[in-house]
């Protein structure tokens, strides 16, 4: 079980062309794990989160989900766990800078 995340410059699989700006492939089984244990679906964004499926979040949500995204940082108990954590802030980042942009969580 792993999560890829793709950063689009719009809604991807929305009909209308996007640009994909980024990819992260390199932290999926760490993610899921990280997400698991420390998230809950009722209170989080990123509880929200299908690792056998797809979500996606607005820039809106990224900006909302980058708090909780530093908050699960905190929660990590392992090394691999906390790069993961780390890169996806990176991206919810970028994603809340990016006016019009969107997420993509392509879980297994």
């Amino acid at each position: 079980m792993g999560i890829e995340i793709a950063l689009y410059d719009g809604r991807p699989n929305s009909g209308r062309t996007t640009d994909r700006l980024h990819l992260s492939v390199d932290h999926g089984d760490a993610l899921a794990e990280a997400l698991a244990a420390h998230t809950r679906p009722a209170d989080h964004r990123l509880g929200r989160i299908d690792p056998y499926g797809d979500t996606y979040l607005n820039e809106q949500d990224a900006a909302a989900a980058f708090e909780e995204a530093t908050a699960l940082l905190a929660r990590c108990t392992t090394e691999a766990q906390r790069a993961a954590v780390r890169d996806l802030r990176n991206l919810l980042a970028n994603c809340a800078a990016i006016p019009g942009s969107w997420i993509w969580f392509i879980g297994d």
